[in-house]
């Protein structure tokens, strides 16, 4: 191959990395001295056009880093020619991944590759010694984890921080091991205690703060030029998350509690956080200043105890909660008490937008009119039953095959497929095995198709155990059919509707939106029964297929029950 001492056309893309292990060496790896190493490299050989792609505190097991992934979408477009890194190690620590870029990836897009400090130019040919370098490069990474991973177990386990200050704390000036008060932070966190105590919930909390343009823990830390993770931006600074709030009303940390080892990683290669269990976890009182004095965090997590949504005082669950859902959005409707009229109980869409959420209608029912509605459609029923068993009996028959037989079809066809596809990729793996191992693959390129069927694979066994517990689940609609009925005989005996029997028989409620004005106003209602869907019932003489309630004083609406489609 032609050597070439410069490039007349195209960047010249001068790619800089530190990890945060790096900075254990000393001065010489610093993004600075890699700067004026490859500056002065590309000078004294004549490329021209440089840029300079950073990633400082990155890993190079991993990478995914935003300065690496700029210059790919650079070769992408086709704006780079070279790329020049001190060395080997700086690209990457990850055998398998360096040599994919190196052997195949710049090849490929006609990119030129220099590692300065190891003499390798790819306009110079191969450099057989490149994979061995790479792989000590990943010893060394490998290495470097251990002693990192034993470094911070002994440093948790003596009472040292192991992550970064919470929303609220920063770290002292002159010590970066010790969390200080961060004031401004702090007294809102305070604020958001207090709401709890107060009553308010996770919902209006969140409102209270977007509304007074309190800023997000990300967006505060960013105005402060504090590096963290989280999304950087976004539309609305100030819209806090529920489960940014919820995090903050169950740290431990507020109380001057640190909690080390909540979570771990299984590999230096795997970067995902899994959580650890609170056996393992080490737990030192009175680390820190407290924000939050542990009366008042105890007194929240009582509050909080047992429940998402904080039922109103004084009250029992409604036993409609749960199962009712926007027909429009699919949200939930959250159950809701009037005020000052605490004796009107409703429900409305918790994904309605004016709740900071998306739905344009509140899909408003109130509690005793579906009570009533719901309770003539089992009286509807149980009087169809009464009056036409066999009729009833074969409708039931009809639901248990019709409305399933498709979609039992599709699914078993599915299941076929994909049981099929997942032999077939067994043998995809077994022919790049037998071709790398006869050097018609390289090990780049097993590495990489080899991971990408792995992955397939394992998303093909989650479909098929998924689709046969749904198979499984259809050869017993006998046995559904059977207990759908057992329910309703109980409601016959017991011939009022109470909590269990609506759960033994509803599945859910689809609730949409009123229509019409005046006295057309009507409200459509479709029930889901369990193991059957909806039922179609023909016209009962006793009793009305549509009712007529009082919303409100003066306000009548007429009740549709949906029909099935």
């Amino acid at each position: 191959m032609q050597s070439r001492t410069g490039n007349k056309h195209g960047v010249t893309a001068l790619y800089l990395r530190l990890s945060r292990d790096d900075d254990l060496q000393g001065e010489s790896n610093s993004i600075v001295n890699q700067k004026k190493l490859l500056t002065k490299y590309a000078k004294e050989h004549r490329f021209t056009n440089t840029r300079c792609y950073a990633d400082d505190g990155y890993t190079g097991t991993n990478f995914n880093r935003p300065g690496f992934q700029d210059m790919l979408e650079d070769i992408e477009a086709g704006y780079v020619t070279t790329v020049i890194v001190k060395d080997m190690s700086r690209l990457g620590r990850n055998y398998l991944q360096v040599g994919y870029y190196t052997d195949t990836y710049f090849p490929d897009h006609d990119v030129r590759f220099i590692a300065v400090n190891d003499g390798v130019d790819s306009d110079q040919g191969d450099d057989d010694f490149s994979p061995f370098r790479n792989i000590m490069n990943e010893w060394y990474a490998k290495d470097i984890s251990r002693k990192v991973r034993s470094s911070k177990k002994l440093r948790g386990n003596a009472g040292d921080p192991m992550c970064l200050p919470p929303y609220g704390y920063k770290k002292a000036p002159d010590n970066p091991r010790k969390w200080i008060i961060d004031d401004e932070a702090a007294e809102v966190v305070r604020r958001i205690y207090r709401l709890c105590v107060e009553g308010k919930g996770i919902e209006t909390t969140a409102r209270i703060l977007q509304e007074d343009g309190i800023l997000t823990p990300t967006q505060y830390w960013e105005s402060k030029g504090i590096r963290k993770g989280g999304k950087k931006s976004q539309d609305t600074p100030c819209k806090w998350c529920k489960t940014t709030i919820t995090k903050i009303l169950t740290l431990r940390e507020y109380t001057g509690t640190l909690v080390n080892f909540k979570t771990y990683s299984k590999s230096f290669k795997n970067k995902r956080r899994l959580d650890n269990p609170e056996e393992n976890w080490a737990i030192f009182e009175n680390h820190h200043e407290a924000i939050i004095d542990k009366t008042t965090w105890e007194q929240v997590q009582k509050l909080r105890e047992g429940t998402k949504r904080r039922k109103p005082k004084n009250t029992e669950k409604n036993m409609f909660a749960g199962l009712l859902y926007c027909a429009d959005c699919g949200h939930k409707l959250h159950y809701n008490i009037n005020h000052p009229n605490s004796s009107i109980e409703y429900f409305n869409c918790s994904n309605y937008r004016g709740n900071r959420g998306t739905c344009n209608e509140t899909h408003y029912i109130r509690a005793d009119s579906l009570e009533q509605v719901v309770l003539l459609e089992l009286n509807r029923m149980v009087s169809y039953l009464k009056n036409h068993a066999e009729e009833f009996a074969e409708l039931l028959a009809q639901k248990t095959t019709k409305d399933y037989e498709r979609e039992s079809q599709n699914r078993r066809q599915r299941l076929q497929e994909l049981m099929a596809r997942n032999k077939e990729v067994d043998r995809l793996f077994e022919r790049i095995y037998e071709d790398n191992v006869s050097g018609k693959l390289t090990d780049e390129r097993f590495m990489k198709m080899s991971q990408r069927y792995d992955e397939e694979q394992q998303q093909l066994k989650k479909d098929i155990e998924e689709l046969q517990r749904q198979c499984d689940r259809e050869n017993d609609r006998a046995f559904c059919k059977e207990q759908f009925l057992k329910a309703v005989r109980k409601f016959m005996e017991m011939k009022t509707l109470t909590p269990t029997i609506l759960h033994e028989l509803v599945e859910r409620i689809d609730v949409y939106q009123t229509q019409g004005r005046g006295k057309n106003r009507t409200q459509r209602i479709v029930i889901h029964y369990n193991f059957i869907g909806v039922l179609d019932l023909p016209e009962v003489e006793e009793y009305p297929e549509n009712v007529v309630l009082d919303s409100r004083q003066g306000v009548a609406i007429e009740y549709l029950v949906g029909k099935a489609g």
